[in-house]
């Protein structure tokens, strides 16, 4: 069994929500599973410290398992446009994979929440690619051939699954018909480069 990593910080449980979905794509590839992941907040705090094991969801994230995972789906809420603080700050921490080249060649992808519908899903998406790049990753999104992209009026992008979230606490029936649809086709994908 090959496992694809789905990394994520969800601060009201609405990207928790995305990554949920994506491991269930993931999950539907015969001989994939899904190692679901987040990581701890950060404070600004300088002698705030968090507890090694959350009370609650998945377990933090590693750097090993960047290493032992077949691919990637890289999930954050928006803020301002951009990742957030707690998953930059540990992709900040991901020099040594960079240096060996651990991330070369798998493949990606990202997810995102915003509380608004212009609130900078597209500009987060983006953010969250840039260091996969830079790790040699390959990236992919959503093909139009996934209905939901046209008929969505609510989240749903090329570059990635998203969801809006300001009124709605549960994803629509096309916000996770395309989140599940991203997990599947990463772990094809992946698969598919790993054989």
């Amino acid at each position: 069994m090959t496992e694809v990593l789905v990394l994520y910080y969800s601060s009201h449980g609405a990207t928790a929500q995305l990554a949920q979905c994506i491991a269930q794509g993931i999950d539907s590839v015969v001989g994939t599973q899904a190692r679901v992941r987040t990581v701890p907040p950060v404070s600004t705090v300088c002698e705030a410290s968090t507890k090694k094991i959350p009370d609650a969801g998945p377990p933090y994230v590693e750097l090993r398992d960047l290493e032992e995972c077949i691919g990637l789906a890289l999930g954050s809420p928006t803020r301002f446009g951009n990742m957030a603080a707690a998953l930059k700050y540990f992709l900040d921490s991901t020099t040594p994979q960079w240096l060996s080249g651990a991330l070369a060649g798998k493949v990606g992808c990202v997810f995102t929440s915003s509380a608004s519908l212009h609130g900078g899903q597209e500009s987060t998406l983006l953010s969250m690619m840039i260091p996969l790049l830079h790790h040699g990753m390959l990236l992919m999104g959503l093909p139009y051939t996934e209905s939901g992209l046209t008929s969505t009026r609510t989240g749903g992008s090329p570059y990635g699954a998203t969801h809006f979230a300001h009124e709605k606490k549960t994803l629509s029936t096309e916000e996770h018909q395309l989140a599940i649809a991203l997990g599947a086709r990463l772990a094809h994908t992946a698969n598919r480069l790993t054989i």
